[in-house]
C-alpha cells in the first residue's frame, strides 16, 4: 500500500468537564475533510492518547471509523509501554477496522535495538496489521536504527516509517537506503518540503488540524511541479511550524484549532494551558497562515 497525501495525527477534543466531546470533533473532522486531507490517524501523541483510557480510544477509533470515508486511509495509532499491550490494542484495532498501525518505540521503557526488533515482529506476528514504524527519538528516546530498519525492510506488512527526528539526513538516508521497501513519511513538520524532495509522499501531520488548507496546499502545488511556489508557501508555513517544535505542542495545535474556528478544548493533565505570551506568539505566526 502506497500512503499518499497529507493525513492529519488527530487531536482528541475533549468537553470542558474533560470528556471526549465528538459534535465537536465531527466538526472539526468535516472542516479538514473540506481542506483535502487524504485520510485520518487518530489516537497518536497528538491524540492524547496517553492520557485515554482504552474505553476512551476505543471509542475514538469507532467514531472516527465510522466518519471516514470509502477513499479516507485509516491508520491507528496503537501504542503503550509494552509489548502486551500494544499487541491487545492493535488487535482491537483491526476488530474495529482498522489495517494499518502506527507505532512508535515504547515509551519509558527504552528498549535496545533487538528488544525493539522483538517487539515489533510480535506484533507483526499477532495480528494481521500493515505497520508504519514512528521515529521520534526527542520524544521517546530511543532511535529506530537502520539495522533495525534492514531487518524489517523485506517484510511485507512493513510499509513506511513516520520519520519524526528533525534530521535531514535521516530522510536522505531513508529515501537513499529503502526505496521501494519501506517509504519514507513526513513527520518533521517544519522541513516537510525538503522530505517531500526525498521521496516522502505522504505527510502525517500535526499540525494539520489547525492549517489543513495550507498543508494540503504546499503538498498539492510539491505534486505539480510549481517548486518556487511550493518554497514560498513552506516559507509562509515555517514561523507557525517552527514554534509548534518549540514545545507545548498539543496546546499550541488545540489553540490553532481555537484560531480557525473549530474549537477542540484543553489538553488533559499533566499538560497545562499556554501562557499568554504563548498564545500571542504562536496567534502572530498563524495569522499569514490562515488569511491564504
Amino acid at each position: 500500500m502506497k500512503l499518499k497525501g497529507v493525513m492529519p495525527a488527530l487531536v482528541t477534543p475533549f468537553d470542558a468537564g474533560g470528556k471526549v466531546d465528538f459534535p465537536a470533533f465531527e466538526k472539526h473532522m468535516l472542516s479538514l475533510r473540506a481542506a483535502g486531507v487524504t485520510g485520518w490517524v487518530p489516537c497518536g501523541s497528538t491524540g492524547e492518547y496517553f492520557s485515554m483510557s482504552n474505553q476512551e480510544r476505543e471509542d475514538v477509533l469507532r467514531f472516527v471509523k465510522d466518519f471516514a470515508s470509502e477513499d479516507e486511509v485509516l491508520i491507528a495509532g496503537t501504542n503503550a509501554p509494552a509489548t502486551r499491550e500494544v499487541i491487545e490494542n492493535t488487535a482491537r484495532a483491526k476488530e474495529i477496522g482498522y489495517d494499518i498501525v502506527l507505532l512508535a518505540t515504547p515509551f519509558y521503557t527504552r528498549p535496545t535495538q533487538d528488544e525493539l526488533l522483538k517487539h515489533y515482529r510480535a506484533v507483526l506476528d499477532a495480528v494481521d496489521v500493515s505497520l508504519v514504524l514512528y521515529n521520534y527519538p526527542p520524544k521517546d528516546g530511543v532511535e529506530i536504527s537502520f539495522e533495525l530498519m534492514d531487518a524489517l525492510a523485506d517484510h511485507p506488512r512493513v510499509i513506511g516509517i513516520k520519520e519524526s527526528s528533525g534530521v535531514l539526513q535521516r530522510a536522505v538516508d531513508i529515501y537513499s537506503r529503502y526505496k521501494g521497501r519501506i517509504d519514507l513519511i513526513s513527520g518533521s513538520d517544519d522541513i516537510a518540503l525538503d522530505f517531500m524532495f526525498w521521496g516522502a509522499d505522504c505527510w502525517i501531520c500535526g499540525p494539520a488540524n489547525c492549517m489543513a488548507k495550507a498543508c494540503c496546499d504546499l503538498d498539492r502545488t510539491f505534486r505539480s511541479g510549481e517548486l518556487d511556489r511550493a518554497r514560498e508557501q513552506m516559507a509562509v508555513l515555517y514561523r507557525a511550524m517552527n514554534i509548534l517544535e518549540s514545545g507545548k505542542f498539543v496546546q499550541k495545535i488545540k489553540y490553532g484549532c481555537e484560531l480557525q474556528g473549530t474549537p477542540v478544548g484543553e489538553c488533559r493533565a499533566p499538560l497545562g494551558p499556554l501562557t499568554n505570551e504563548e498564545k500571542a506568539e504562536f496567534k502572530a505566526a498563524m495569522a499569514p497562515v490562515l488569511s491564504r
